[in-house]
């Protein structure tokens, strides 16, 4: 049973997908109640692209799929945190593991 959530006025709610063994955030993506549900029947990450305004299951052209563990909601019912384990070479559309491989440093 999905508890009841807070979407925002798009009707989307942000996704933080994170590494179940490691605890890396692999990525940040949105998704809908309709997404949200098709996660939880597949077993697989179902988002929302907001550019392409299509639903699109995580890896299904490149392979990288995400195995789902668990799904969290925080607090105030308007973010999700879901468990993957991430099958194949990463979760970034760039190649890399996790699309969050870049630093701001003060010095540059």
């Amino acid at each position: 049973m999905i508890p009841e959530l807070k979407y925002d006025e798009k009707g989307l709610i942000p996704a933080i997908i994170q590494d179940v063994n490691s605890n890396e955030v692999l990525m940040m993506a949105y998704m809908s109640k309709t997404s949200l549900e098709r996660t939880i029947e597949s077993g697989k990450t179902c988002f929302w692209s907001r550019s392409r305004q299509k639903y699109w299951v995580k890896g299904e052209t490149s392979g990288n799929i995400q195995i789902v563990k668990e799904i969290l909601y925080d607090c105030d019912e308007d973010t999700l945190l879901i468990k993957v384990e991430q099958a194949g070479s990463g979760a970034c559309h760039t190649g890399n593991r996790t699309c969050f491989y870049r630093k701001i440093q003060k010095d540059g």
